[in-house]
């Protein structure tokens, strides 16, 4: 598959992430002391896949900084659109932090994201990804989802598994500030995969992400669980809906 270059990002947003990469890394060097190991696996050009756990909202900050490249992430369109001022601070705010609206909600739109980290990996540049689709609800990995490793199949880019800890404690899903604990970010060394062709094999695609999420699971100690992290927040939010239930039902007793 041929892929498309994308438009350049418009200078603009070349210097609001580096602004803001100038003035956060002091801060984060200062406060969260960052240990980081293996950052020499991420190739200092071409088309790279940085794919990572996924336990905080502070991951899209945290690794980045720590890259010397800019990593482009695939974020829900809906921090796009929120309204009034403070939803035009997120807006500037994921915008400066190299973030790319998409919307993820399968089907046709689960394509069109897809093909926007395509379109990426064709300039050239560092795409990041987090394959369980969604923040861990409880601390482990969970199922990982294949887009990452079509994009890998289509692009020819490396996948750079990255692990990450000590997020979730730095900044619990739900709050605002973040808590001052030391971050650290483990980079392993790359994964290649070849030989599908148009990404349209799904045992391959299936056991080349269950390969990734196997050295995610190896890179960071996390318990695997092999249902998708989306299915165990669906559970856990019917089982919170529950508890309300059975004490109004205890009361009226």
């Amino acid at each position: 598959m041929a892929l498309r270059k994308r438009p350049s990002v418009v200078q603009g947003d070349k210097v609001a992430y580096g602004l803001l990469k100038s003035f956060l890394m002091p801060v984060l060097t200062l406060l969260f002391r960052p240990k980081v190991s293996g950052l020499r696996n991420v190739p200092s050009q071409g088309p790279v896949i940085i794919a990572s756990n996924h336990l905080s909202f502070s991951d899209s900050i945290f690794m980045p900084l720590v890259v010397p490249r800019k990593v482009t992430f695939l974020a829900k369109s809906e921090y796009f659109t929120s309204p009034g001022p403070k939803g035009l601070l997120k807006k500037l705010t994921f915008i400066a932090l190299g973030q790319v609206p998409v919307d993820r909600a399968g089907g046709s739109k689960s394509e069109a994201a897809l093909l926007t980290g395509l379109s990426v990996l064709a300039n050239g540049e560092c795409l990041g990804i987090y394959p369980e689709g969604t923040r861990s609800p409880d601390g482990r990995l969970y199922r990982g989802r294949t887009g990452v490793a079509r994009l890998a199949f289509e692009s020819g880019a490396p996948v750079i598994p990255v692990a990450m800890f000590n997020t979730a404690e730095i900044q619990p899903t739900g709050k605002v500030i973040p808590k001052i604990l030391r971050v650290e970010m483990k980079f392993g060394e790359p994964m290649y995969f070849q030989g599908v062709e148009n990404g349209s094999d799904p045992e391959k695609l299936r056991k080349a992400t269950d390969q990734i999420m196997k050295k995610l699971q190896e890179m960071s100690g996390q318990e695997y669980v092999d249902i998708y992290a989306s299915q165990a927040k669906e559970a856990l939010d019917a089982e919170r809906k529950k508890k309300p239930e059975a004490k109004r039902s205890r009361k009226k007793r």
